[in-house]
């Protein structure tokens, strides 16, 4: 979660982060790095001229190979970031947050 408390800050933050739901991703092991699929019937931007993102983003899914998943199940280190190019970072899930996950893969 990113919060902007200020009403300010977060608008101009929301106009520099237009494209910010397909800079997030997820990475099992060694594998590619997945992109999440996020509702498509919703706009993440505004209607005056595509001037900034919506202020509440979140992706449905993440769409994991069989290979993926059993990577993660067998203890596969798992990844998450955003590589915007206004907000960048990236990091190793905890064990627990990574074993849960793990667990709810299918």
């Amino acid at each position: 979660m990113i919060e902007y408390p200020d009403v300010d800050e977060r608008k101009e933050a929301l106009g520099k982060l237009m494209g910010f739901e397909q800079a997030v991703w997820m990475q099992v092991g060694d594998y590619q790095r997945v992109r999440p699929i996020a509702n498509e019937d919703l706009d993440r931007t505004t209607a005056e001229k595509k001037k900034k993102t919506s202020a509440v983003a979140f992706p449905a899914f993440f769409e994991l190979t069989p290979d993926m998943v059993a990577a993660a199940k067998a203890g596969a280190a798992i990844k998450a970031g955003v590589d915007h190019p206004n907000y960048a970072t990236e990091l190793t899930l905890p064990q627990a947050t990574r074993d849960s996950l793990a667990q709810d893969l299918k």
